[in-house]
């Protein structure tokens, strides 16, 4: 067989038909579809897939990620040009497989025993021998010694009289080839059965539809359903505790498709376990599965890599999420003089109108989207101390080298990873549609050596969390930072807090000069505030207060080269008129007068970077969570793939052909067997293999010399082992391989 790398021939009368047929049926056909598959697998590796697409729009841009998405690159495996390729290519393997298959099982069973004489004195590899014996005795022993070599043989007479034994060991290789191709049309149907065509089909040949709305899923009309009996899916349920579910949800690119199981799944309970540091090392469900057809309840434990499968469908733990969660929180109002508290509840996945006797509402609603019991943050900074700042790190060149070498799982940024409790998130959505979303904890944490409450809000849902960091008082509460919120925003409590502040700061003999520090402190309080210079509210509710507006008024009204010390002034007498705003505070809560000492101060000079802050939060109200009664739900992923024991079959045929391509050699052996003289005989010895290696120059020597100690003749021709070696001439020498 002579190595060929076009096509079939067809017959057809079409020229572009004929080239058409050649041009799959190639090898470099298919070579070229399983480097073009290859290259799309390692960006379907590299890439994370079916991810929301404003995660690729963050990663790489707008312009790519539209480009990325045209290409299908975020669902390589389900893309119609990856379906293509594979279709294409069991064609084309199916093809060579038809063309070759047949060569190759025909001179597997070939004896190649119409060789002559001449042709067995071209090969490279051959040895002749001269014996006393008779022809028929010599046949017999060569015969015998064949098949103590692991040959099998043929013997025949020739034309000329002579008699020729052909011998053959190791045709099996044949087969490798074989399996090694079926494997690959096997491992391809397999893909092509478990991959997203056979959904395509169905949507293309009964109209079915994804839903892109929110509905209750029994109400889902048929078009937008699939079958109990579809042949294969891969989708996801979402089953809170105590509930059971008896669909999944296939994802597709304009919506999503229901499908419907054989079964229902309940979920019992959901088990969670950490470490010490607070990561989570075990996630497991218990469930029960209820068959529809027979009402029969099977109880399983589904954990991470260990699914449970039932009638021919995999359950796997995917991940987990709230199922439902009841909170228990305060409404603090972040506006007006008031720091009154309402309760307000609700269960994430729900909605509930904030309160109309808080301040500054205006029929806005909250809507709960996420709760977690547990969260782990790494609290250090880059020196390893326990800040939030994120500070640089200083290091030595020893430790430099260090980070560098040994394992590479080593990082240079020091971690300390503590549970830092509960949090929800919610969205505050108002009457015109808009909504930010906040993330608030419920402990107050350690941020620079003080307690703080984190207040996380964003826009958009593509944005960081920025938090707004509410110092926590003497009982680890906002309750005074509140108080002192509602006082900024009050006149009369501004105006007696500038008053104590002039008096303190100025002795009462200079009254001309207490009068115009108290007006100055007013002045500056009015402007943190975000109120007019009358104290009055803004009428324009874009007005801002905090650092924002005491800026731009140093912008408006001080010279240039007088602004950084104008700046320093405002801020010292900001500082001191709050701090006397904060014991009006106090006074009015029935709280005795603080201490000036280093807590209190840090608690006021953190208090006015929050009310700072507190102007960007936009929002009504601060949630405060005080209790929570937590339910857990499971996300499962369901899949049917049929097309798996094909790989499993498809991966069984390509390891046995390689393993038979690689480690089985064909060998084949020739005697030619003449008689001389007075009842003697000459012995033509020829050998050869498709692949010529170290290995079967040995094994040929050893070989001839068996041969020769077994007729115990006298060598007449000895091939030469070393030298520039001849091609073998036999018929089949060379087997064409793909």
């Amino acid at each position: 067989m002579s190595v060929s790398t076009s096509g079939l021939q067809s017959k057809s009368s079409s020229r572009t038909i004929r080239h058409i047929i050649e041009l799959v049926s190639s090898m470099r056909f298919a070579i070229a579809l399983l480097v073009i598959l290859a290259i799309a697998s390692i960006i379907g590796t590299v890439l994370t897939q079916e991810d929301p697409y404003p995660n690729y729009v963050n990663q790489f841009g707008p312009f790519w990620a539209d480009i990325f998405r045209g290409l299908s690159l975020y669902s390589v495996y389900s893309a119609w040009w990856f379906m293509l390729i594979l279709i294409f290519l069991v064609i084309s393997v199916s093809l060579c497989v038809i063309r070759n298959g047949p060569k190759m099982i025909a001179d597997m069973k070939s004896w190649k025993d119409r060789v002559r004489e001449g042709s067995l004195r071209a090969f490279h590899h051959k040895g002749e021998f001269e014996v006393a014996t008779s022809r028929a005795d010599t046949a017999a022993a060569l015969e015998r010694l064949a098949a103590k070599l692991g040959y099998k043989y043929v013997t025949r007479e020739t034309d000329s009289g002579a008699t020729l034994i052909a011998a053959k060991r190791g045709a099996l290789t044949k087969l490798g080839y074989i399996s090694a191709h079926l494997a690959i049309v096997v491992i391809c149907l397999g893909g092509l059965l478990d991959s997203n065509l056979p959904i395509k089909l169905q949507m293309w040949l009964f109209n079915k539809t994804p839903i892109a709305t929110n509905a209750v899923i029994n109400d889902i009309p048929p078009e937008h359903r699939l079958s109990s009996s579809n042949l294969t899916f891969r989708g996801y349920a979402w089953v809170p505790e105590g509930q059971h579910v008896g669909t999944a949800i296939l994802n597709q690119q304009d919506g999503s498709l229901i499908q419907d199981l054989p079964f229902s799944i309940q979920l019992d309970k959901f088990i969670v376990d950490y470490y010490s540091t607070g990561m989570p090392k075990l996630f497991a469900s218990d469930i029960v599965v209820i068959d529809h057809e027979t009402g029969k309840r099977i109880p399983a434990r589904i954990e991470v890599n260990k699914p449970f499968t039932y009638d021919g469908i995999s359950i796997y733990q995917s991940s987990f999420q709230d199922g439902g969660s009841k909170l228990e929180m305060t409404a603090w109002p972040m506006s007006g003089g008031s720091a009154k508290t309402v309760p307000f509840g609700g269960a994430i996945g729900g909605t509930a109108p904030i309160d109309a006797r808080i301040a500054g509402t205006k029929g806005e609603t909250v809507e709960f989207t996420d709760f977690r019991a547990i969260n782990v943050e790494n609290i250090t900074d880059g020196r390893g101390a326990i800040d939030a700042r994120g500070v640089g790190q200083t290091q030595t060149l020893k430790q430099a080298f260090d980070e560098r070498l040994g394992s590479g799982a080593k990082t240079s940024k020091p971690t300390d990873l503590r549970n830092v409790g509960p949090s929800v998130q919610y969205k505050v959505r108002g009457t015109d549609g808009q909504a930010r979303e906040y993330n608030n904890y419920m402990l107050p944490l350690d941020v620079s050596g003080q307690r703080m409450f984190l207040a996380g809000m964003r826009v958009s849902p593509n944005d960081p969390f920025r938090y707004l960091r509410i110092p926590a008082d003497e009982q680890d509460s906002v309750r005074q930072w509140m108080n002192l919120r509602a006082a900024l925003e009050t006149p009369s409590m501004r105006a007696e807090a500038a008053h104590r502040f002039a008096q303190r700061s100025v002795p009462q003999a200079n009254a001309e000069l207490q009068k115009h520090l108290e007006e100055s402190a007013v002045r500056v309080l009015n402007l943190f505030a975000g109120a007019d210079e009358s104290g009055a509210a803004p009428q324009n509710p874009q007005t801002i207060g905090g650092f924002q507006a005491v800026a731009g008024f140093i912008d408006r009204s001080v010279p240039k080269g007088e602004q950084e010390k104008a700046a320093g002034l405002l801020l010292r007498m900001l500082e001191g008129a709050t701090w006397d705003l904060w014991q009006v505070s106090r006074a009015q809560n029935g709280l005795p007068e603080a201490k000036v000492d280093e807590k209190n101060t840090a608690f006021v000079q953190s208090s006015i970077n929050a009310l700072s802050d507190s102007f960007l939060y936009g929002s009504p109200v601060f949630l405060q969570l005080d209790s929570f009664k937590q339910i857990q739900a499971s996300v499962f992923q369901l899949t049917r793939a049929p097309g798996k024991k094909l790989v499993y079959l498809g991966s069984l045929l390509l390891v046995l052909g390689i393993f038979a391509m690689f480690y089985v050699r064909e060998r084949r052996l020739w005697f030619w067997l003449k008689d001389e003289g007075q009842g003697g005989a000459t012995v033509l010895m020829a050998m050869s293999t498709a692949r010529r290696t170290f290995d079967y120059e040995k094994e040929f020597e050893k070989t001839r010399d068996t041969v020769a100690a077994t007729l115990k003749g006298r060598p007449v021709v000895q091939a030469p082992l070393s030298g520039p070696t001849a091609q073998d001439t036999s018929p089949g020498s060379q087997d064409s391989t793909r």
